[in-house]
């Protein structure tokens, strides 16, 4: 790899498939792109494996001799950037150290912004683009979709309000120009040290959107609950797997002592809770399944006063359809009679498995063709 170009590489990466989601670099395997959720090897001549060497060259290159960059990656074990092929792709990487050697995994930005229609998502999304203040938080797992879902609500609100928008982002993935709204973007690192600071800054710089890329502690959370409700629509991301698990997170971060006061605050102030999972689908590609949480009088008592027997926010999700919500099982059992997934991938992902199961084999027992009497008596004779 003496001279290696590594922009060429990764060209050659990408057209593995037109569904590459990731590129992984790691000693011991060749280069590898994630297709799908799958991890493919790609044979380069002469590159059968990655050695330390070659990691560490790749590591040092994206990190293009940036000090500050480097003193993270060397504290703190590992260190988020972007990097970019000029003119034609762009990405969210990761540098990690692991076991005395480099890894890098790159997340492919997809070429402009997404919208919401191009994403497919349920139509009651674009209400939040509405909100005049509040939070909205989107979760799910890495890799599910969060950050490309928040650039679709940005972008809307972008075409619909002038608005002066402030994102936070760590690194800066979509690049919004100026439409309608003017969107002031801010990288951690580069431009703030941390997204507390940042959203506490933010609140003096007049915007009405302000786009926090994750609520990692209990200081951001504190300030995004007083931005909220002080007028300012707040969106944000948390690594959690449904709307119970982030009411949960929201209130564990704080004192227990302060777990009313906190409830109390999170019940005015959120507006939506939509949390995203990706799915295979039966015949290749991915899926995103959402379930959505939304401000109700019915589900602010549930997070003020916390679930109970027969108080389950899934159970006011399903019921509040009318309203826009959904709940992940719901939408799981419409994929699967429509043949998008598979039985056993519906259950892989359910919230409630067992359940799942019991509805999907009635739905089975119900659509076998009926028996008559005379059948039955044939059967019998025979």
């Amino acid at each position: 790899m003496k001279n290696f170009n590594l922009d060429a590489i990764l060209e050659a990466m990408l057209k593995m498939s037109e569904r590459v989601s990731d590129l992984n670099f790691s000693v011991g395997r060749p280069p590898q792109v994630e297709v799908d959720g799958q991890l493919v090897a790609v044979n380069f001549p002469g590159l059968p494996r990655l050695t330390p060497y070659q990691t560490e060259m790749i590591a040092m290159h994206m990190l293009r001799g940036d000090r500050e960059l480097t003193r993270t990656l060397l504290t703190n074990g590992s260190v988020d950037l972007s990097y970019s092929i000029p003119q034609k792709t762009r990405f969210r990487v990761n540098v990690f150290a692991q076991r005395g050697t480099y890894a890098i995994v790159l997340r492919v930005i997809p070429e402009g912004v997404p919208t919401l229609e191009s994403l497919h998502l349920p139509a009651e999304l674009s209400n939040i683009c509405n909100l005049k203040n509040g939070i909205v938080l989107v979760t799910g797992p890495t890799g599910s979709g969060k950050s490309t879902t928040l650039a679709a609500i940005i972008n809307k609100i972008n075409h619909d309000y002038a608005y002066h928008i402030i994102t936070v982002e760590d690194p800066v993935e979509y690049m919004h120009k100026h439409i309608k709204s003017t969107v002031n973007q801010r990288e951690l690192g580069a431009d703030t040290k941390t997204f507390a600071l940042a959203l506490r800054a933010a609140l003096r710089q007049a915007p009405k959107v302000i786009l926090i890329g994750e609520m990692r502690d209990v200081e951001t959370i504190e300030i995004a609950m007083e931005a909220a409700e002080t007028g300012h629509l707040v969106l944000s991301t948390l690594h959690t797997i449904d709307a119970a698990k982030t009411v949960d997170r929201i209130v564990g971060v704080f004192p227990k002592d302060q777990e009313p006061q906190v409830r109390t605050r999170f019940a005015q102030s959120f507006r939506y809770v939509v949390s995203q999972r990706l799915l295979p689908k039966a015949g290749g590609g991915r899926i995103a399944v959402l379930e959505i949480l939304k401000s109700t009088m019915r589900t602010r008592d549930y997070v003020l006063k916390g679930e109970t027997e027969g108080r389950s926010l899934i159970d006011a999700m399903h019921d509040g359809s009318v309203d826009g919500m959904q709940t992940f099982d719901d939408e799981l059992e419409k994929l699967w009679q429509k043949r998008v997934i598979t039985k056993e991938i519906a259950l892989a992902y359910a919230t409630n498995p067992t359940n799942l199961a019991l509805r999907l084999t009635d739905e089975d027992a119900d659509a076998r063709p009926e028996t008559s009497d005379s059948d039955s008596m044939l059967s019998m004779l025979e």
